[in-house]
């Protein structure tokens, strides 16, 4: 069966983002969506355990919603009001339900890029 990881990098401290909140949603083919999870990423910028594994790791169209915002004003950066980045949802597709799929952040107050990793 497959898992669901992610790791998030914050690029303006060069430092792993911790006590990071991180939300999993399955979108549905009308457009609605569905909450499956919500994590905090761990010192090392990670959730402790995979986001989604198992049988609940299905092919489907999902979004990982990252609270960068309240990250980067906990940390004391000015992020502007209203924040420039207040959620970065990234939105992926599962084809199969095995293997290993990583999806990673690397974000910054005012940008981010992600990759499939490994």
């Amino acid at each position: 069966m497959g898992r669901l990881t992610t790791h998030v990098l914050d690029t303006s401290s060069g430092l792993p983002a911790a006590d990071l909140d991180i939300t999993l949603w399955k979108l549905a083919p009308d457009g609605s969506r569905r909450r499956l999870a919500g994590h905090r990423t761990n010192a090392d910028g990670r959730v402790d355990r995979p986001i989604l594994e198992s049988e609940s790791f299905v092919p489907g169209t999902y979004e990982l919603v990252f609270a960068v915002g309240d990250y980067f004003r906990r940390r004391g950066l000015v992020v502007g009001d209203p924040a420039f980045l207040d959620e970065v949802p990234l939105r992926f597709g599962i084809s199969d339900g095995i293997g290993h799929l990583h999806v990673p952040l690397l974000v910054a107050p005012f940008g981010y890029s992600t990759y499939r990793g490994s």
